[in-house]
């Protein structure tokens, strides 16, 4: 069933505005979020559709399509996190509340509204299900409010909502891709200096995802002591850089001169964090000359830094990596996200990708046992929303 419909049978009426967000997926630029790095993720062509429309009073009721769910809450309620019926507000209902909740700490007051939402973007695989959530309905109150909030700023109300509302310690790169996304193209995003620019990707090219149907595992323990490690490496380092206020301020030969001197386990975090800064740089320089060759192989290499410097990824990420050597179109495969399990993503040409696929399943379902769901995308516009017209 269509949002359309949905939102016809729930309310008995037409929606008033129609919205999109988009899930995004990250080409390079792996755990330097928390560092003042480089990113490089790409809004994809799956995302969040919701249909809305006013509800005349203070009342937001949203009808969760995929699950079957139904929730009401006031907008006086929002700093208390409860529905009508004074339960506390859980799980994916916190999302949309806490972007209602973001938008009124900016001065902006949502007024009631009746929703619908739907998504194909697979939760729990690292794809930022619940970042389109937000976007999404702060688009949708966006126009129904008539106001005029630049996307990276309506990133940020996002972003506060899942961090101080939902309570998600996340960076600013889910939301940015989502609001900023441009088509065939990815998106450079400076974490340190809030500045962008978009890269065209390789034309004939597909983003492919695959999931190694391995749910995330990666506990606060073990993305604390990575933080923490990072921070003590920066420590160290400032014995021979006294300037520095990040690892972003490390040159890699730099980092060469010195790195002996650092103790062990801040060695190998900082120097998977030195080089794939770098990594980000050159594969901005090989996306302006449309050089898949020299990306591929730049995707390759964080994916092995990961693994091996900052140990965050599993047997099955490295056997989904390590089967598409051989696979005819592949440029370069990586694991993408925090790791711990989730996915891989791989730039394939669109004219292997029926083949790509299948023979990833089949290597991949006889050296683990296990089924990986695969999602060929493309790189696409950021969130929208639109006057529905009947």
């Amino acid at each position: 069933m269509d949002i359309t419909t949905a939102f016809i049978q729930t309310f008995h009426s037409d929606p008033s505005v129609i919205a999109r967000a988009p899930g995004r997926v990250n080409l390079l630029g792996e755990h330097v979020d928390y560092n003042d790095g480089l990113v490089l993720p790409a809004a994809i062509d799956r995302q969040v559709n919701i249909a809305a429309s006013e509800s005349g009073d203070q009342i937001i009721t949203i009808h969760a399509l995929d699950l079957g769910k139904i929730i009401s809450f006031r907008t006086s309620d929002l700093e208390k996190r409860v529905d009508l019926e004074n339960k506390t507000l859980i799980g994916w209902e916190l999302y949309p509340a806490g972007v209602a909740w973001s938008l009124a700490r900016e001065g902006f007051l949502t007024t009631g509204c009746n929703a619908v939402f739907s998504s194909n973007i697979p939760i729990g695989s690292g794809l930022s299900s619940s970042a389109a959530v937000e976007v999404g309905f702060a688009v949708t109150w966006q126009l129904m409010n008539d106001w005029e909030i630049p996307p990276l700023r309506l990133a940020q109300i996002c972003q506060r909502a899942e961090n101080e509302y939902v309570g998600v310690s996340c960076g600013l790169m889910d939301q940015f891709a989502s609001t900023c996304g441009v088509v065939d193209h990815a998106l450079c995003f400076d974490v340190r200096d809030m500045v962008w620019e978009k890269a065209p990707l390789p034309p004939g090219t597909s983003l492919v995802i695959a999931d190694s149907g391995v749910r995330r595992s990666l506990k606060n323990s073990a993305y604390n002591a990575r933080r923490a490690s990072c921070e003590q490496a920066v420590e160290e380092l400032r014995r021979y850089l006294p300037n520095i206020n990040s690892l972003r301020d490390v040159l890699p030969t730099e980092f060469a001169a010195f790195s002996p001197y650092l103790s062990p386990e801040p060695r190998l975090r900082a120097e998977h964090i030195v080089k794939e800064i770098a990594r980000v740089q050159s594969a901005m320089q090989a996306l302006r000359s449309n050089n898949p060759t020299s990306f591929g192989a730049l995707m390759y290499s964080g994916h092995a830094s990961l693994r091996d410097l900052y140990e965050v990824s599993i047997p099955e990420l490295d056997v989904l990596v390590d089967i598409t050597r051989h696979l005819p179109g592949v440029y370069g495969a990586r694991l993408t996200g925090a790791g711990f399990g989730g996915c891989t993503i791989n730039l394939v040409e669109v004219k292997h990708t029926g083949q790509f696929v299948d023979s990833l399943q089949e290597e991949y379902r006889q050296k683990t046992g296990q089924q990986a769901q695969v999602y060929v995308c493309h790189a696409s516009q950021g969130a929208s929303a639109s006057v529905f017209h009947p």
